[in-house]
């Protein structure tokens, strides 16, 4: 039931090449729908020129070409689905075309297929909700690019079915990516709150003559990044504190929401909130291994600062 081989990709722009790259890669053969000629001349191109980094970057097992030719681009839509066992619309965050999009997928796709959208704010009941077939509705919308950056969020629609959300989530895993299902629909979902929360803040910082733009990058590249691509933000105020995370929201809470207010936001973290985070927290890493896990933090570190002292060691001497 979970097994997958042929992905339907319902619009050719970088992220549907993007997604396709990642499909094929996996084994999987990939139908591109593209209805602009311009478009669709250009897609080869660029899959073989990204399949050949990722060669050269040992993220590719297999030839280039052999995985070029699982994808196929075709501008007729009946077509690019016909037999699919997924489809994924990747087409401009517009809800006309969306709208217009999904109810020619429903003509054309087997009712039992999902449908997902990889739209990056845009929530499925806002262009699916009139569909017949809308339970098999759902957004998946991936970390750009996908094939690179293996996030992708699962956030079904009131009328989604949990079983179309289940095997949605098999299909992604078994491509190597790593799937969330976002419990609501919100806006911009995780990924893009958690972004535009920093962005909105970055803003404010070069506004208010705090920092500039290359020293606020500088911060989140030599900084929050590079923890971040290690554990997140959770787990940070985890490991940041004797005590774990109930110790951080002791001392550092009444900072953060002045933060917040000087910014016209008033969330704090209350009592029941933190008790929360607390539980699933120590579920994941009991206390008595918080030292540990302090260390393999280190370790993952240590390992990304040899990795970008030998790449800048290679970027002078070339």
């Amino acid at each position: 039931m979970n097994q997958f081989k042929n992905v339907a990709l319902a619009g050719g722009g970088s992220i549907g090449v993007a997604f396709a790259l990642q499909f094929a890669r996996a084994g999987k053969s990939v139908r591109i729908f593209e209805q602009s000629p311009e478009r669709c001349a250009l897609i080869p191109g660029e899959i073989d020129a990204r399949l050949k980094m990722l060669s050269a970057a040992g993220l590719l097992e297999g030839e280039p070409e052999v995985v070029a030719a699982r994808i196929e681009v075709t501008p007729e839509l009946q077509s690019a689905v016909a037999n699919c066992d997924l489809v994924v619309e990747c087409v401009p965050e517009v809800l006309d075309i969306k709208r217009e999009l999904f109810a020619q997928l429903e003509r054309h796709v087997a009712p039992e297929v999902p449908l997902c959208s990889a739209s990056s704010a845009l929530p499925a009941s806002s262009f699916c909700s009139e569909l017949a077939t809308r339970q098999r509705c759902l957004i998946a919308h991936p970390g750009n690019p996908p094939y690179l950056i293996p996030i992708v969020e699962l956030v079904p629609a009131p009328f989604t079915d949990a079983a179309v959300v289940q095997r949605c989530s098999a299909y992604f895993q078994q491509v190597g990516m790593s799937p969330i299902v976002v419990q609501r629909e919100v806006e911009g979902f995780v990924f893009n709150r958690l972004q535009g929360a920093l962005l909105r803040e970055a803003y404010c910082l070069v506004r208010d003559g705090v920092a500039s733009v290359e020293d606020v990058d500088k911060v989140v590249r030599n900084g929050l990044g590079l923890r971040w691509s290690v554990i997140g933000p959770f787990e940070t105020a985890d490991l940041n504190t004797r005590g774990g995370i109930a110790a951080h929201a002791r001392k550092l809470g009444p900072a953060y929401e002045r933060m917040g207010k000087e910014r016209g936001q008033n969330d704090p973290w209350t009592d029941e909130l933190v008790a929360n985070v607390v539980a699933q927290r120590r579920a994941m890493l009991p206390l008595d291994q918080w030292e540990a896990r302090v260390e393999w933090r280190d370790q993952q570190l240590m390992q990304l600062a040899r990795m970008r002292k030998e790449h800048a060691a290679n970027d002078a001497s070339s």
